[in-house]
């Protein structure tokens, strides 16, 4: 892809802009050329870097900086949230994620276990009362799901859950959230549809 990247240069600081729907491949690629125009820009001062646009993966945004910082030592700082907590997230996205990284956690997880992924999480067990899962993209339990369940936490909206049994008293997929009424028929399945949360 052309142009999968634009600098431009304010007051502040120099703005990278990775376009949304561009492989990391493709990124590094362009930056590698891109890197003569930014250099010509750092003659004299060394304002700092705001890399924005495409959310970014730990590992991307560290492939990212080692090209830059080769050429040129100054400050880069990478406007994307750098955890699943709710309180990072800056921007709401959508993508899609039949192709998703996939963590597989064995076992269950009992009250006080949480775990966060950036991708999709498999639980190969339970997830129980007072534990919590967080993920990027979809929530699979093999067993019931107790415990609190956020998927599509960084704002994905295509993200799903699906347990063996829902009996969570509360889910969200990435914004949106869904009180379980204790009087409904356990769910195997959770997904955003027209801006709330379909059990099915």
């Amino acid at each position: 892809m052309k142009n999968c990247i634009s600098i431009k240069l304010t007051k502040e600081e120099i703005i990278i802009t990775i376009a949304e729907e561009v492989s990391q491949e493709e990124i590094l690629e362009e930056l590698k050329k891109k890197m003569l125009e930014l250099k010509i820009l750092y003659k004299e001062e060394k304002t700092p870097i705001l890399v924005t646009g495409k959310v970014l993966k730990s590992k991307e945004i560290e492939e990212i900086k080692s090209i830059i910082k080769q050429e040129i030592d100054v400050e880069i700082k990478f406007d994307t949230p750098k955890d699943l907590g709710l309180y990072s997230i800056k921007k709401v996205f959508n993508r899609e994620i039949e192709i998703s990284e996939t963590k597989f956690y064995k076992g269950s997880l009992r009250s006080g276990q949480k775990i966060e992924f950036e991708g999709s999480l498999v639980i190969l067990g339970d997830v129980n009362a007072g534990s919590e899962v967080m993920a990027g993209d979809n929530i699979i339990v093999l067993g019931n799901l107790r415990g609190l369940a956020h998927a599509g936490a960084k704002g994905n909206k295509k993200a799903i859950i699906a347990s063996e049994k829902i009996e969570a008293p509360q889910i969200r997929i990435a914004n949106i959230v869904k009180e379980m009424e204790k009087e409904e028929e356990p769910k195997k399945y959770a997904y955003i549809e027209e801006e709330q949360i379909i059990l099915e």
